[in-house]
């Protein structure tokens, strides 16, 4: 469903996950009565990070590259694994072009990876905070179906968090993940119909499904309204 480079910052403004350009976070005042005497803890000296700008898209060359290398592969031959064409993962390697959702599934499974082990960055120290107006988005490639990591993408976990967003009308074709993969998913706002197989599960807000999806799956949204859905991918083994 989302490795990204972070790069750091004052100690007196918030720090975030990676970011081209966005607005500049809020820092956090210790109070007075800490300033005259000892020193605040850390957790009152400095704010909790905060994501990208709204519109940003990760950057996921750097952390491509690097797990193409680790594992002593070539272009061409991730190319052939992943299905994804050998043009396609040049561009992204030098940050010329963004992959759709997708596009990052298949590689993450041809690597042998978690998806969110191509879009992570540096493991952050302080607490996160996910502000919604500087959502960090990935998007399909009619830009229907969105999503955004919802937790720390470096820190070492077997479970993945996602806001995923399907726009009326909406379909979105998922690849299989990884053998033992589940997801966990409940509609908060609008339906959702998931296709699964030979089964169709039928979902309104508030309703939630557990499944297997180490098969190909869709998401469908048969409504004129926007759904918004949460949803929690478990990997049997964590590469």
């Amino acid at each position: 469903m989302a490795r990204e480079k972070a790069r750091s910052k004052p100690k007196t403004s918030p720090r975030t996950a990676p970011e081209k350009k966005g607005p500049a976070p809020e820092a956090v005042k210790a109070p007075k009565r800490a300033a005259r005497s000892v020193a605040a803890p850390k957790v009152q000296q400095e704010a909790a990070r905060e994501p990208l700008a709204p519109g940003d898209s990760p950057d996921v060359g750097s952390a491509l590259r690097q797990l193409r290398s680790e594992r002593g592969l070539s272009l061409d031959k991730l190319a052939y694994e992943s299905r994804v064409s050998r043009a396609m993962l040049s561009q992204i390697e030098l940050g010329r072009s963004t992959p759709t959702i997708t596009v990052l599934w298949r590689i993450a499974r041809a690597l042998g990876v978690p998806f969110s082990a191509l879009l992570g960055g540096p493991a952050p120290e302080d607490p996160l905070v996910y502000r919604a107006a500087r959502a960090k988005l990935l998007k399909s490639a009619d830009g229907s179906f969105s999503t955004r990591a919802l937790f720390p993408l470096d820190r070492p976990h077997t479970a993945e968090f996602y806001e995923l967003r399907l726009a009326p009308k909406g379909v979105e074709l998922a690849d299989s993940h990884a053998p033992g993969t589940t997801e966990n998913l409940v509609v908060t706002a609008g339906a959702l119909e998931i296709r699964l197989g030979g089964v169709n599960i039928d979902l309104r807000a508030g309703d939630a499904t557990y499944f297997q999806a180490d098969v190909p799956h869709e998401y469908r949204n048969p409504t004129a309204h926007e759904t918004v859905a949460y949803l929690v991918m478990t990997y049997a083994h964590r590469p």
